[in-house]
Formats: C-alpha cells, structure tokens, sequence
C-alpha cells in the first residue's frame, strides 16, 4: 500500500530558489538509506552545533572581563541550557512537520548569524541574551538523530544513532577543549568566530549531502504536533519512563562538566583555563568508543543496555565523590566512565522511544530529552559553592539511583502499554529475525512430543530421553 506522506513529483529547488543536488533528491520510486560516510556528517554537522558548551573553561574569565561573581556568571550556563530546552520543545517537533533539510539549514545559519554577536558584544546582558537565543536554534543534532533513525537500516539504526549522538557529545567535549586552548593565547571572543567559520563550512558540506525527505505528516498543524506531544508525554509508558531516566542523566552530566571548572582551577589544582580545556580530551576518548557501544545496544534488549550504562554512570561518580578533589587521576576516570555511560544510556534508551511511532520521531526525542540539563546546571553550581564537589557528586549519585529504581519500575519485555511490571522472563540479548528463543524451541519440544504421545505411545518422549 502506498505511504500517503510520499510526495508525488521530485522538489528540485531548496526555498523555490536554490538547487538541490541532484544525489540528494527524494525520490518516491526509491527507498533512501543512509550510507555510513553520510552517517559520519550528520555526526561531524553535530559536533559544530555544540557551541552553546564554549562557556564552561571560561567561566573564570567571563567573570574576570564583566567584573562579576561566579555565581552570577553561572547565570549564562544556566540560560543556554534553558534556551536548549526551549528550541528542543518548541523547534524540534517541526521535524515531523516541515521538509528536514530546509530545517537543518535554518537552524545551523540562525546559530552561526547569532555566534558573531557572541563574538562581538562586550556588555554581560547581551551576551547572556545572545547565548539565550543561540542555545533556541542550537538543536540541530535533535533533528539529525530522528532522521538517522529513520533512514539507517534496521539493523544497524542503533550504531548509526550512536555515531550521531557521539558527535554531539563530542562537540561538547571538543567545545571545552577548543575555548581553553584558544583562550589561554588570545582573546575569548576568538572563540565564537571560530565556532562561526566551522558553523558556515558545515552548512556548505550538509547542503552538498544532506537529503531532502518529504515531511512525515504533511496533514498536521503546528499546534496539533505540539498537542501529541502532550498526549505523549501522558500517556505512553516507556516514553515517561525514558524520559525521567534521561532528565536525571541529563542532570547529572551537565552538572559535572559546569561545576568541573570551578574544581580545576581552584585548590589543590589551580589549573590554567588552557590545562582545564584538556581535560574534554578524556571525555573524548570515551566518546570514541560510539562504534563498539553501538554494537553492543545492537546485540542487547534496550532495558539490559539501560542497566550496564547506569551502572557505569554510578562508578563514574562514586569515584569523583570519593577523591576528585584529592587526585587528577580521579578525576580522569570518572570524566571517560561517565562519557561511555551517558553515551550508551542515551542511545539505547531513545532508539527504544523510536520504536513507539515511527511517523513521531522528531516529537518523541522532545518529549525525550525534556529539560534536565537546566536542572543540573543550576542546581550542581549552587551545590558547588555551598558545599564543594562532594555535594555534587552526593546529587549526582542520588540521580543515578533514581535512575536504577525508574528502570527496575517496568521490566525488560514489559509491554509499551503497561506501566509497572515484568513479564516476558529474564532474556538480556535481542533475538533476530528467525532466531528462536531457548523457551520458543522448549516449548516446541514439548508439543511436539505431546503431539506424538497423542498419535500411538509416548514413543517420541521416550526417544527424547534416551538422546
């Protein structure tokens, strides 16, 4: 039967005026899948969308040229994360409604247009107004990963989401490390035109590669789409429950990294904003390791992969509570444990989501992320200046236990309709297409026997025990 959101005739012109390349246009005869080095720029145009982390090594600093306390230039974390939220709410649903590729080109041209007021203002109220609006549109990653996991292959969508998704974490380590380095030798405003250029350079690359597929439901209003999400998010099981479970894990790593700065460069470290830079290097090593927990989700229940990287976030910050304002070496771990754990907990958890609606991708992955980043910034920074890093990893670690009690709420084969359970028996690892289960061929064995007893003996039942 054919799909009624296919449109009929090929789009040739981007905005009825720019040529879409020939290579990118859909096709309603053609079923498009995304190839791995294209999967490679959606994570790449990812890692150029995170410059609302630039301001985390340079929090001291900012605090330095405004002449300001840092609990008043924590404001700007704060802020950027909250416009975040609202591009994610209010933004990212429009995946579902309008052509994505215009979209991704809006998006990343509005966040490099609003980067060079960044990168030129020199008043604190302008700048923290400008990081506000930059973080809205700054959710170009939140449209790629719902098209990734429409156009990979089956079985491979989870890699592909973890490659993705490893790009936007990597541009937030990379963000950290590019704004301590560039900032120990020159201006912070060098920063954001850098952050600019790779922005402009990305959105030539996406133009040349990204593909123009049609709107998933043409039919729906803005305010309708808005409307699901709601319902969504009250009415479907496992949506709430991943949704909770990565509010908390949001929470826990935002407050990490923002509150990481203040650790660093105080006692007994009093590391250089250049030396606090290098640390995301460590949270890049861990996001290196995208290609092997994609394959690691691809062969796991999702509820099972959710259980191993919650344990991992849980070692993560047992051993920054214990020592990571006594030894770098601490510190070190807990920043790669932490980036695996947050990684694979994210990916295997929303392809899960995705499964739910197909058509609703974009929406779920709103309803998904929520806004838990707002809440670890604010929160782990007071925190912080009130009772030092313990205090933090004392918050993070009661997060992760939330966590642990959210998932163990419904089992891992509960049905998406059920709220609390478990059911389905303990299976950990995913079973293929045509594989059959050790309860499917027991409880074939046994009816096949009772099927013989019935027919002249019990002589099968007797042939089984004998073999």
């Amino acid at each position: 039967m054919p799909d009624p959101t296919v449109t009929k005739t090929v789009r040739t012109r981007d905005l009825g005026f720019l040529p879409i390349p020939p290579h990118c246009r859909h096709r309603p005869d053609e079923v498009f899948q995304l190839r791995i080095w294209q999967t490679a720029v959606f994570a790449l145009a990812s890692t150029f969308s995170m410059n609302l982390y630039y301001v985390q090594p340079i929090l001291v600093q900012l605090s330095n040229e405004f002449d300001v306390s840092y609990v008043k230039v924590s404001r700007i974390p704060s802020l950027l994360q909250a416009g975040y939220a609202i591009g994610l709410v209010f933004l990212s649903p429009l995946g579902d409604l309008i052509h994505r590729r215009q979209f991704i080109f809006f998006l990343m041209t509005a966040a490099a247009g609003l980067t060079i007021g960044l990168a030129i203002t020199k008043s604190l109220v302008a700048f923290e107004v400008l990081s506000f609006f930059v973080a809205v549109v700054s959710i170009t990653p939140q449209v790629l990963i719902p098209l990734t996991a429409e156009l990979a292959p089956p079985h491979r969508r989870a890699s592909s989401i973890a490659v993705v998704m490893s790009g936007l974490l990597m541009g937030v380590m990379l963000a950290r490390v590019l704004s301590g380095i560039i900032t120990q030798f020159s201006s912070y405003h060098n920063i954001y035109w850098m952050g600019v250029g790779g922005q402009f350079l990305l959105l030539i690359v996406m133009y040349l590669i990204c593909p123009d597929t049609p709107p998933k439901n043409p039919d729906l209003t803005y305010f309708r789409i808005l409307g699901t999400m709601a319902r969504f998010a009250v009415t479907e099981p496992l949506l709430i429950q991943t949704g909770l479970i990565l509010f908390a894990d949001s929470a826990i790593y935002a407050g990490f990294w923002v509150t990481m700065t203040f650790l660093l460069s105080g006692a007994p470290y009093n590391y250089s904003t250049l030396d606090i830079g290098l640390f995301g290097l460590v949270g890049i090593f861990g996001i290196m390791t995208a290609p092997f927990v994609g394959r690691l989700i691809d062969g796991l229940i999702p509820w099972a992969a959710g259980l191993l990287f919650i344990g991992l976030i849980l070692i993560s910050m047992a051993i920054q509570t214990a020592a990571g304002g006594i030894n770098v070496g601490a510190v070190v771990v807990a920043i790669f444990v932490l980036d695996v754990g947050v990684q694979g907990l994210q990916v295997a958890l929303t392809t899960n989501v995705f499964s739910i609606n197909p058509d609703a991708r974009a929406r779920l992955n709103a309803v998904v992320i929520l806004c838990g980043q707002v809440m670890g910034t604010s929160v782990s920074t007071r925190l912080f200046v009130e009772g030092g890093y313990r205090a933090v990893g004392y918050f993070a670690l009661g997060l992760a236990g939330l966590d642990l009690v959210l998932l163990f709420l419904r089992g891992p084969h509960l049905p998406n309709n059920r709220w609390v359970g478990w059911a389905g028996g303990f299976g950990m690892r995913k079973v293929r297409p045509g594989e059959v289960t050790v309860k499917e061929a027991v409880e074939e064995v046994v009816d096949h026997m009772a099927e013989e007893g019935q027919d002249g003996g019990g002589g099968g039942r007797r042939d089984v025990e004998k073999a």
